[in-house]
């Protein structure tokens, strides 16, 4: 039996009517020509810390927060993303991964939702700055033996790791994880230009929220951006929220990686969504909360995460940098979709999960209409 779903596609402008059975994509037709709504694949984020006051690095996170979380976030138009575990000892790391793999198995929408987990860190710069809201204590050099022990925990639930490729060592690391697909993604790291290039020849593939987690003094020329920036061989993700990159920055940034090479993320943690105020969080420690949404931490101000979620980047996106609202929405879906098995696209036989959502110059966010997961909806 088909449930199908009309809308414009935001790329060619286009009416559509999908149709999709047994949670696929069965049938692409054009739709009528009148159609006001924009239907496109699930929106897909890369990073998620948390949200609405649950968090993936909380110390007593539990399978049914994790589930809780699957349902919030698909309520802003997700329909994949990958929980964030930030730099912790080992054993809260493996106690988390456990959670989310258990709450996988327990619950066919977080199976679907999750496909496997990012842990940004432990590996990351020591400094001040670099190191954005991570805990120096638990900061650490790569170890191929603790990521064997993580992947055991969780199931090769591990698929994404961030860190800083200055240390000793690190190349190695990074040919082993390679070699058993894993994507390695650059960032919160102090590097030089040679160190970037030499991670990209190891098989790095992903720079992790470009333009922070790095020193907020940096050589004009040559430093680790423009490194990066350079470097085709890393696609970058980008946190667009008027906060962490203001327009100018943003817009040059993804004109030099180009919208092939550009990534959307929200690296939502928990306080998105809940009132302003001062707040003390697993991430971080002693926060405060903007009305404009800014999060810093207290005492350095130093950014402590993001509270937009991804349909907000979009819109922002459209609104500030000269791309396209089909452009915006290509670098949430498509794009981060060659690090999620082939998803975030609309066509015959991929996974049927799709938003329905209006939009139009001047607005600050995505309005979702529907958020469909295997070809259905879950509330």
């Amino acid at each position: 039996m088909y449930k199908s779903f009309t809308g414009r596609d935001p790329l060619s402008g286009e009416s559509l009517v999908v149709h999709c059975a047994a949670g696929r994509i069965a049938s692409i037709e054009p739709g009528a020509p009148d159609e006001t709504a924009w239907l496109a694949p699930g929106l897909m984020d890369l990073q998620v810390n948390g949200f609405l006051g649950d968090d993936f690095n909380a110390d007593d996170l539990t399978s049914d927060a994790v589930q809780r979380l699957a349902r919030h976030i698909l309520a802003t138009g997700v329909t994949t993303f990958l929980p964030t575990i930030i730099t912790a000892s080992e054993e809260k790391i493996i106690h988390n991964l456990r959670i989310i793999a258990a709450a996988r198995q327990a619950d066919p929408l977080v199976m679907q939702m999750i496909p496997f987990v990012h842990v940004e860190g432990p590996h990351i710069a020591p400094e001040e700055g670099p190191r954005g809201a991570h805990p120096l204590e638990q900061v650490r050099p790569p170890d191929i033996a603790e990521f064997m022990r993580w992947q055991a925990a969780s199931g090769n639930l591990v698929v994404m790791v961030t860190l800083a490729p200055e240390y000793s060592g690190v190349v190695d690391y990074i040919h082993a994880l390679s070699a058993r697909g894993i994507h390695i993604s650059l960032g919160h790291t102090s590097a030089n230009q040679d160190q970037i290039h030499a991670a990209a020849t190891a098989g790095a593939h992903l720079s992790t929220h470009l333009g922070n987690g790095v020193a907020n003094l940096l050589p004009r020329h040559p430093n680790l951006i423009w490194a990066q920036l350079a470097d085709d061989r890393l696609t970058a993700t980008f946190i667009a929220d008027g906060h962490h990159l203001p327009a100018d920055t943003l817009t040059a940034m993804l004109r030099a990686k180009t919208l092939q090479r550009a990534v959307l993320i929200s690296d939502l943690v928990m306080l998105a969504g809940l009132p302003a105020g001062k707040y003390v969080t697993p991430v971080g420690g002693k926060v405060e909360l903007h009305p404009d949404g800014r999060l810093n931490l207290t005492e350095s101000g130093y950014l402590a995460g993001a509270t937009a979620p991804l349909k907000d980047a979009i819109a922002y996106v459209a609104a500030n940098t000269g791309f396209t609202l089909g452009e915006a929405v290509l670098m949430a879906t498509a794009n981060p979709g060659r690090f999620t098995n082939a998803r975030g696209v609309l066509r015959v036989g991929a996974s049927a999960d799709l938003i329905k959502f209006r939009w139009e110059q001047g607005y600050s966010t995505l309005a979702i209409e529907s958020a469909i997961v295997l070809g259905r909806s879950w509330h």
